[in-house]
């Protein structure tokens, strides 16, 4: 079975799939998605528990393999890639999302710009990381890059939440706000982050040698 025969990586795997069938579900189910008609209330309920599952289970296999001493190079690399397909990719597809109520449309959560700034921060880290790594230096995730990820899937799952299920105006007003607030920290968090690893790398960036 190769890699798949710890359960860290089976794990990985499955989160992969599910995020897959999130994609799916989100793309075929918005008014100008694939197919061109709306979720019904069960189908959007599938897609909030698929998106809190898979974001979830990243603890539980980043878990399993510490406690099981089984870190392998394909869980190094996949699960971090999982992980920013889930909220890159649930983050794309609400930007199109229909109003909840009296609020405003997806992209008041995450417009563009935002996405566009948090792929590239991912596209900078990874690309910094692969190469002080590369040199013999750990890096590792800092602090700040947990707090980004767990605000991001803060307020990811409360806009998921808001499509799925039925609550009052204030309510709904009420987890509006709670979901804007996350997407801030994510952008302060995103940009900290960012700049942590440009201080703490600055000797590999800035060498001249060839």
């Amino acid at each position: 079975m190769g890699v798949f025969r710890y359960w860290p990586n089976r794990i990985t795997a499955i989160r992969f799939g599910m995020s897959a069938l999130l994609f799916w579900i989100l793309a075929v189910g918005e008014p100008g998605g694939a197919q061109g008609f709306e979720l019904s209330a069960v189908w959007r309920e599938v897609a909030f528990w698929l998106f809190l599952v898979t974001a979830v289970t990243d603890v539980l296999d980043g878990w399993l393999a510490r406690r099981g001493n089984c870190v392998t190079a394909f869980g190094r690399i996949a699960d971090p890639f999982v992980d920013k397909v889930l909220v890159i990719g649930t983050m794309i597809l609400l930007l199109s999302a229909a109003p909840v109520g009296s609020a405003p449309a997806g992209s008041a959560y995450f417009a563009p710009w935002m996405v566009v700034l948090i792929t590239a921060r991912e596209f900078l880290i990874t690309a910094i990381r692969g190469y002080v790594e590369s040199l013999g230096a750990p890096l590792p995730a800092d602090w700040m890059g947990k707090v980004k990820m767990l605000a991001q899937c803060i307020a990811l799952s409360v806009v998921l939440g808001l499509r799925a299920f039925d609550f009052t105006p204030e309510v709904v007003a009420f987890w509006n706000t709670v979901a804007q607030v996350f997407v801030w920290v994510t952008l302060v968090a995103t940009t900290g982050s960012c700049l942590n690893y440009l201080v703490k790398t600055r000797r590999f960036l800035l060498d001249q040698s060839t």
